[in-house]
């Protein structure tokens, strides 16, 4: 699932919420290339620069949310972390 968050006229880019339907490794940053819009600081699939500039700082995709049963207590576990951009 996509949800646009920010976009930017002057900057070809768009902030997205992205949601996962499996645990695969890649999954987002290859869909994201196959769609056209590889994730910004993406050496793999593509997404290398940042307009204007030589490269992405780093890999511009981040988990701000995580949430699991933990294994020993049942205990659910909800971690939040906003982004830095």
């Amino acid at each position: 699932m996509v949800e646009r968050l920010r976009y930017q006229d002057s900057v070809p880019v768009t902030r997205v919420q992205l949601t996962p339907e499996t645990g695969r490794t890649h999954q987002l940053r290859i869909h994201c290339q196959q769609l056209g819009h590889p994730i910004l600081g993406c050496d793999l699939y593509g997404g290398l620069l940042l307009p204007g500039t030589e490269q992405a700082p780093r890999l511009m995709l981040h988990a701000s949310e995580l949430h699991f049963v933990h294994p020993v207590s049942g205990e659910r576990i909800d971690a939040i972390s906003p982004s830095g951009f």
